[in-house]
């Protein structure tokens, strides 16, 4: 367990449950000629979140813990578009908010690595007609770090249905941005009023101090029928969370190419 600075009060976490949520990343939102441009927003003020999102990411990746990247879209014939969304304009980056076009993809910095899942989403929650809570549930994660934009809109309406759903929800501040200042303020100071109602309130430094750990010596065997992957880890340092990284982030990269991945008992003298 890992012990995380946040509003309304400090977390203890169980790394190894834990995923990283970058919200709506998209050009459409941060760059000129997008969706956010063409409803008159300052596009520049999102920039602020790029940095410290681009820092967590980067700690989440090393530490080995589940990252999934979302994007707002509709399908190319827009049959799962609302009609007064459609009408809300045609910038020059292309059709707003339409899966395929320039606009709708994620912006360079925060690319997702190969790998890591992506959640196309009609609507302004990760949750609405996707897959979000199931992939979430088959992976056992218990505790999410949101981030992204905009703070008042899809990252609260995420936040939201994550609760709703079990989740408990940490969401970066420094890591979220909104066109207006103000309600990006008054968005995290929803989340977190009342006791944490909607979830808690840290920020980058904070997570990447708790994402760090001494790397501990992993062991992958395969049996000779190459049909079952075991990870074992060396439990001398007796560290679960760093075995639980570990698991995670090889079961997402081999489960194209064994048939069957088992966990292997921690703390045992043998496997």
């Amino acid at each position: 367990m890992r012990t995380i600075a946040a509003e309304p009060a400090p977390l203890a976490v169980d790394t190894g449950r834990m995923a990283l949520v970058i919200i709506d990343m998209q050009r459409d939102f941060l760059e000129p000629g997008g969706f956010g441009a063409a409803l008159g927003n300052d596009v520049s003020l999102l920039k602020a979140a790029v940095g410290p999102c681009r820092a967590v990411l980067a700690a989440a990746r090393k530490a080995g813990i589940l990252v999934i990247h979302t994007r707002e879209g509709h399908r190319p014939d827009l049959t799962d578009a609302p009609p007064l969304k459609v009408e809300r304009g045609d910038p020059a980056m292309g059709r707003i908010l339409v899966r395929g076009e320039p606009g709708h993809d994620i912006i360079a910095e925060l690319y997702p690595a190969a790998g890591e899942p992506v959640i196309d989403k009609p609507g302004k929650g990760a949750f609405y007609q996707t897959d979000m809570e199931l992939m979430l549930k088959n992976r056992g994660i218990e505790t999410l770090l949101v981030c992204g934009v905009t703070t008042e809109v899809c990252v609260n309406t995420t936040v939201r249905e994550a609760n709703d759903r079990g989740f408990r929800c940490i969401v970066l501040a420094d890591c979220c941005a909104s066109y207006f200042p103000e309600f990006h303020d008054i968005g995290l100071k929803m989340i977190k009023a009342q006791g944490g109602i909607f979830g808690s309130v840290s920020a980058s430094a904070p997570v990447i101090a708790a994402l760090k750990h001494d790397p501990e010596k992993l062991y992958v065997k395969r049996f000779r029928s190459c049909s079952t992957l075991i990870v074992t880890c060396d439990a001398s340092r007796g560290d679960a969370a760093v075995f639980n990284h570990a698991f995670n982030s090889i079961l997402r990269h081999v489960q194209g190419c064994a048939r069957r991945v088992t966990r292997g008992a921690y703390n045992c003298g043998a496997f």
